[in-house]
């Protein structure tokens, strides 16, 4: 009940501020048709419901789940394995973000299918599982996040210097649109319940910073697709 409680807060203050502006713009300035108004107030209504039944299913399901699979990954004492399914679950996730979806339907249109929308999902997608993968080995072995973080950048700007212009506001963004409600709680959660097992008290520091990795991996997967398609 304190979830459900907890993600109706969280979705009307997403959303209120939003339909308090167009409402205000409605009446003082814009003055829309009545029919498209009115499409905009069923259109609130039904992204309040998606959202709201979206985040009850993240915070009840994919949370508790994340967490609990990175605490019993390491406890069958194979790295391999830590790493192998940390990937994976990084690819699928993606796969599943919405706002990788929206982002690879913009590129598919404007470039008039130059850059195909599902071949634009599954670049970012494999790019954030090898880096997650590799976030799973930066907890296993302790590595300092400053260095991958580092290292990773130096590539993406040495690259985008071999990689077609165009490519490279897409590769930028195709990192942040993995950011998503969808990506972040799970590899979140995931990284935390690794890091509580192996490093144990430390586990608040070593469990976060996967966000900023992972999102290494999608730009320097698109620009490598630059350099291909291009």
């Amino acid at each position: 009940m304190q979830e459900i409680k907890s993600v109706f807060k969280e979705v009307v203050f997403a959303v209120l501020p939003v339909a308090a502006v167009v409402m205000i713009l409605q009446f003082t300035v814009i003055g829309m048709p009545l029919d498209i108004f009115l499409q905009f107030l069923v259109g609130i209504a039904m992204v309040s419901l998606g959202l709201f039944l979206f985040f009850l299913g993240v915070e009840i399901g994919m949370l508790p789940l994340g967490e609990h699979i990175g605490a019993y990954l390491p406890k069958t004492g194979k790295a391999w394995m830590v790493i192998l399914f940390g990937g994976l679950f990084g690819f699928v996730v993606t796969v599943a973000e919405p706002d990788v979806r929206v982002l690879a339907s913009q590129v598919d249109m404007v470039s008039a299918g130059a850059i195909p929308k599902y071949v634009l999902i599954y670049t970012v997608s494999l790019g954030v599982a090898i880096f997650v993968g590799l976030a799973m080995l930066r907890i296993i072995l302790n590595i300092p996040m400053i260095w991958l973080l580092a290292g990773g950048y130096i590539l993406v700007f040495a690259l985008a210097a071999f990689t077609p212009p165009q490519y490279v506001p897409i590769s930028f963004d195709s990192g942040g649109v993995t950011t998503g409600p969808m990506t972040v709680p799970f590899i979140l959660a995931l990284g935390v319940g690794v890091a509580s097992v192996l490093r144990g008290k430390t586990a608040s520091q070593d469990g976060f910073g996967l966000v900023a990795l992972a999102s290494v991996g999608p730009i320097l997967a698109v620009l490598l697709l630059g350099v291909v398609y291009g």
